[in-house]
């Protein structure tokens, strides 16, 4: 089982993100919050009972600007609450500005392991675009102070407008010099009520076409094979299998975690059915909620077959394992069902599981939503 702690403050909202954040603006607010994802954990250590704790990830919004005592606090009772694993993962999301003000030694103390650092560039105009409040030589200097944690990720996005498939290669390949084990490249999106949505919508600029989109799909392939990485996962990369995301594993793999904070989504087995669990979004919602009933859930719900197969499909895909026939039964999905995408070069020719080619994961969602409706 996994732990999701989410916490939703940031300096400032990125005008490509859809995430459940808010302007950190301080006062006791976060504290009463601090308090309060305690107490749900506790809560929901009521439901699930004694589990091995694979992995706990502090994600937001921007958890770096968290006071490192009150993850340490968090860490701590997760590790109390369940039998934590002698090889326990606990992840930290950070931007490269809290490297500046010398918080990442307090974070190691608290128990973080794992940084994963939100650099998005190497290039100061693409952070410029991307609303980001560091710079290149910022970015740079917090990976090389991150050199106090065991492991550390570099996450980055690409297909940006204007951006040409050499000048990705070049900016890929100064990302690694800074010697993360892992990496995880994102394409640029446009979310629904975002900024950047706004920004298309009037016309400001436009995302690279899909051609571009999938030549930097390939660089991004080419670029981390040839250094040592395997592509884990359609969006990781990871220079061996020790390196890979204990915690998206989790997810990946269908495992039960629990999520904890405003908004924050949860998978548990409870009464032997897979439940969906999602917090209240609204952090005074959430903070009340913990007090009146014990968890911060708005929604516990049982999966039917259906929902639980096509959400194991979903997850499953995504990762080069891929997702075994057995455990999508109720979708109906056997070796014999799937032989078009095999032939048609999107699937591999497997007779026990279901997993993507790379051709295939350049139209995952596609194919995804067909196997899900056969």
């Amino acid at each position: 089982m996994g732990v999701y702690i989410h916490w939703p403050y940031c300096a400032r909202i990125c005008p490509y993100c859809d995430f459940n954040v808010v302007r950190h603006r301080g006062g006791d607010q976060p504290a009463e919050l601090a308090r309060a994802i305690l107490a749900d954990l506790e809560g929901q250590r009521a439901l699930t009972g004694p589990r091995q704790l694979k992995s706990i990830f502090l994600g937001g919004g921007t958890p770096s600007l968290m006071d490192p005592g009150q993850a340490g606090e968090m860490i701590a009772l997760a590790k109390r609450l369940w039998d934590a694993d002698p090889d326990l993962e606990v992840s930290l999301e950070a931007n490269p500005t809290d490297a500046e003000s010398g918080r990442f030694a307090g974070f190691a103390d608290a128990g973080v392991n794992r940084l994963s650092l939100g650099l998005q560039s190497l290039d100061d105009d693409a952070l410029k675009f991307l609303g980001r409040n560091h710079d290149a030589a910022q970015a740079v200097r917090a990976a090389e102070r991150a050199a106090i944690f065991p492991r550390l990720s570099l996450d980055m996005i690409y297909a940006r407008p204007g951006q040409t498939e050499a000048a990705w290669r070049a900016e890929l390949a100064r990302a690694l010099d800074l010697g993360a084990e892992h990496v995880s490249p994102y394409q640029l999106t446009i979310e629904t009520g975002t900024a950047f949505d706004r920004a298309v919508k009037r016309g400001a600029w436009s995302p690279p076409d899909p051609d571009l989109g999938a030549a930097l799909f390939e660089a991004t392939q080419d670029v981390l094979e040839t250094a040592g990485f395997d592509a884990y996962e359609v969006s990781n990369h990871a220079r061996g299998e020790t390196a890979r995301s204990r915690h998206n594993l989790v997810y990946w793999q269908g495992h039960d975690y629990v999520g904890a904070g405003p908004g924050a989504h949860g998978r548990l087995t409870l009464n032997g059915a897979r439940t969906a669990t999602q917090a209240a979004a609204g952090i005074p919602d959430y903070i009340a909620l913990v007090e009146g009933a014990g968890t911060g859930f708005e929604l516990i719900e049982p999966l039917s077959p259906v929902e639980a197969a096509e959400e194991r499909l979903l997850m499953g895909l995504r990762i080069d394992a891929g997702v075994r026939f057995e455990e999508v039964a109720a979708l109906g999905l056997t070796a014999a069902s799937v032989r078009g995408f095999v032939e048609a070069g999107l699937l591999v020719d497997d007779p026990r599981r279901l997993r993507a080619t790379r051709a295939g994961r350049l139209v995952l969602d596609r194919l995804t939503s067909e196997l899900a409706t056969p």
